[in-house]
């Protein structure tokens, strides 16, 4: 299994792709003002590769700020790729696409991932495809793109998931999730008065939640949104932690990135050395893997700002490229084996 990272600073895709012949699948990242142009030109240069694409920052071992940027599979790899539409209100309503595409791969016990790009209700989503990915063992990494599109075989959706399905000719694959947060001690926060729709958290513990939250960092009212990035919440689901990202206050409640429901259990995270939890990472992954053909990863905006704030960023990307070939890009989003998630870092690893 073979995937290059490809760039270009004037925003063309086919200004990136220069020198590609025979790809097995393109997955682009691209400027909002060219994202429409390049999928377009993808689809024209390209006929009948899958392909998909959403409005992000794309890298490898540096951020590719305001340029298009994609990751090329060329060998190795048996690939399909489309969409889901209209996932606000009826995400399964198109489910059997990409149950066809699945069969028409024939994906094998533990080499296929799936890699998504959302546009909306990541939640509803991740619910609709879990089933599957249960039954038939499949990996899954994805992101929420920007400015509610995607893009898929050509063609662009303001309210869909775009998905490639890929099968490792050469090895398995398997997904992973890395935290640099990890919880404050013998701090566990019921929620109640949650507002799914807004992603609303009216109280916690019985009392409201902006309070809470806001004796528990000592930050002030006008803090609360910079605080999340050092004390995010955390969602327990059995021994492990979903992190749930503070997005603003609405009254005395506050509203978050990630749906929070009543009874949930919650606890306040803090932060960790970064490089160290890097460290970590690259570690786990080598003691899995023998041979690392390709890494493709989501780094969550927030951490993207963080790691950059500390003069960190191309070190922490260096380091996960020290594993074999690594590009992603930075969501607002991240997927996980049926998960969404925030302020985290998805990736799926190729043998």
């Amino acid at each position: 299994m073979k995937i290059a990272y490809k760039n270009s600073q004037t925003g063309q895709i086919l200004d990136a792709l220069k020198g590609i012949s025979d790809p097995k699948l393109i997955i682009m990242t691209s400027p909002a003002d060219t994202f429409e142009a390049n999928v377009a030109a993808l689809e024209e240069a390209f006929p009948g590769v899958p392909s998909i694409g959403c409005i992000a920052m794309g890298y490898s071992e540096r951020v590719n700020e305001k340029g298009v940027s994609a990751a090329v599979f060329t060998e190795g790899v048996t690939c399909k790729a489309g969409a889901l539409e209209n996932v606000s209100k009826t995400p399964a309503k198109h489910i059997k696409r990409f149950q066809d595409d699945l069969s028409s791969i024939h994906p094998g016990n533990g080499n296929t991932a799936v890699i998504d790009f959302c546009a909306g209700n990541d939640a509803g989503v991740m619910n609709t495809l879990s089933l599957l990915l249960n039954k038939y063992n499949l990996q899954l990494m994805g992101a929420t793109g920007d400015a509610g599109k995607v893009s898929a075989n050509g063609k662009v959706y303001e309210d869909g998931m775009a998905y490639a399905i890929i099968k490792n000719e050469g090895g398995k694959v398997k997904a992973y999730k890395e935290n640099i947060y990890v919880p404050r001690e013998d701090i566990r926060l019921l929620a109640s008065k949650t507002d799914k729709s807004k992603y609303y958290i009216g109280e916690l513990n019985g009392r409201p939640s902006k309070q809470v939250y806001m004796e528990l960092t000592g930050c002030s009212e006008k803090g609360i949104e910079n605080q999340t990035f050092t004390n995010p919440l955390g969602k327990m689901i059995g021994d492990d932690i979903c992190i749930v990202s503070i997005k603003g206050v609405e009254g005395n409640g506050i509203t978050c990135y990630r749906q929070v429901n009543d009874s949930d259990i919650l606890t306040l995270l803090e932060m960790r050395d970064p490089m160290e939890i890097a460290q970590e990472t690259v570690d786990h992954i080598r003691s899995d893997f023998n041979r690392v053909s390709g890494i493709f990863s989501v780094n969550c905006v927030f951490r993207y700002l963080v790691l950059q704030e500390r003069g960190e960023l191309n070190n922490y990307l260096s380091k996960i490229s020290s594993l074999g070939t690594s590009c992603g890009l930075v969501g607002y989003g991240e997927h996980y084996n049926g998960q969404f998630v925030n302020q985290t870092m998805t990736c799926v690893v190729f043998e």
